[in-house]
């Protein structure tokens, strides 16, 4: 039996009945760094942790899910791992959650990877990629196709680890002050959408800004933007962006399947002993399971909403639109590749990933979904 096996079988009997629960949901396998602590007396010791968001506290989905978490480990650990959850505003700027856990103002933060373009480029794919995978095939390749060990070289420079922490699933196109009937429509289009997405969307000509989470109502509704991506129904409506916006696009091109990451300082984990190590593994697994299952819950109750009681103008996006946006993501993510080393080695493995994938999925959910 090797070591690995020895921590997880502690880890079991440690943390009990409830953190039982959470590993049957939990798909992966525990790859610990070296140097955790083995002492029994450190085995006893209580760590209090501070964790930054990118998003308001209250936000449905990723801002409640982010406190499931730190409620989770602080109930799996028996108190000895306490984690105080600070919103975006709160403690740090949502954009700063990343050097605030890279410094160690924070042990963690909650956000989104395809923030910190400018830090470390190849973050981009593990934020979502646009016309790329699913939720359920981005975990695949994370856990099970090696985009969780790239994605920790990536961060290895700047100090820091990431766990996935979440996903929202496919997402909506956007709020749109005006209809989209062509590509011609796009121009000059004022239009909050980060990332990849946001390239494309300025290669098509657009004029595209990245505006934390809780300032789109505000942006929107002065006409500082024309329009703007930000999750699905669920949150949306928690925004509510439909009384700034009168149009409601679809699909999320854009963002198909986004990953939300736990940022951990690599410090601060590898003080924890092994069986604290284990729970917050276990934890953000438990979360990033269990979010696109709540999202896949709420999202179409809140659709509902927004179409019957607010009036929303629910629209497709037209194929030649889509058609080229596709040609540009494609253009896009070529160029992303040439930039460095590191993005062309995520970028061959995850779609090296996709091309495998993709063929199962057109065998068994795409067709099954054309005849259920």
């Amino acid at each position: 039996m090797s070591s690995s096996d020895n921590s997880r079988r502690r880890f079991i009997v440690n943390a009990g009945t409830a953190s039982g629960a959470l590993l049957v949901g939990a798909c992966g396998q525990s790859s610990q760094p070296a140097g955790a602590q083995t002492d029994a007396a450190a085995s006893q010791q209580s760590f209090k942790w501070k964790m930054a968001t990118t998003w308001p506290r209250d936000l449905p989905g990723a801002g409640t899910g982010a406190q499931r978490l730190v409620d989770n480990i602080r109930k799996m650990s028996n108190g000895r791992l306490d984690i105080t959850l600070y919103g975006a505003g709160e403690l740090v700027p949502a954009f700063e959650v990343f050097d605030s856990a890279a410094s160690r103002i924070v042990e963690m933060g909650h956000g989104a990877a395809y923030y910190w373009k400018g830090k470390a480029p190849a973050s981009q794919y593990y934020g979502s990629v646009p016309f790329g995978m699913t939720a359920t095939e981005s975990n695949a390749w994370l856990y099970y196709g090696g985009g969780l060990e790239l994605w920790n070289e990536v961060y290895e420079p700047f100090g820091l680890m990431a766990f996935p922490g979440g996903n929202t699933g496919v997402q909506m196109g956007g709020w749109y002050n005006r209809e989209i009937n062509s590509v011609s429509d796009l121009q000059g289009l004022k239009i909050r959408m980060p990332g990849l997405g946001g390239e494309v969307m300025r290669r098509a000509g657009a004029t595209v800004q990245n505006i934390p989470g809780a300032e789109i109502f505000t942006a929107l509704s002065t006409g500082t933007i024309d329009a703007t991506e930000w999750i699905g129904p669920w949150n949306d409506l928690a925004f509510g962006l439909y009384q700034a916006a009168r149009y409601y696009y679809y699909p999320g091109w854009q963002e198909p399947g986004s990953t939300l990451e736990c940022l951990i300082n690599r410090e601060a984990y590898l003080e924890l002993p092994e069986d604290l190590q284990e729970i917050v593994r276990v934890a953000c697994q438990s979360i990033n399971m269990d979010m696109p299952c709540e999202y896949t819950a709420r999202n179409q109750q809140a659709l509902d909403t927004l179409v019957n009681e607010h009036g929303v103008e629910l629209r497709q996006f037209p194929e030649e639109v889509l058609a080229r946006l596709k040609t540009i993501s494609q253009e896009v993510l070529e160029e992303l590749a040439d930039g460095d080393a590191m993005s062309r080695r995520v970028y061959d493995s995850y779609f090296g990933f996709l091309a495998q994938v993709r063929q199962w999925t057109a065998k068994s959910e795409e067709v099954f979904l054309q005849y259920r």
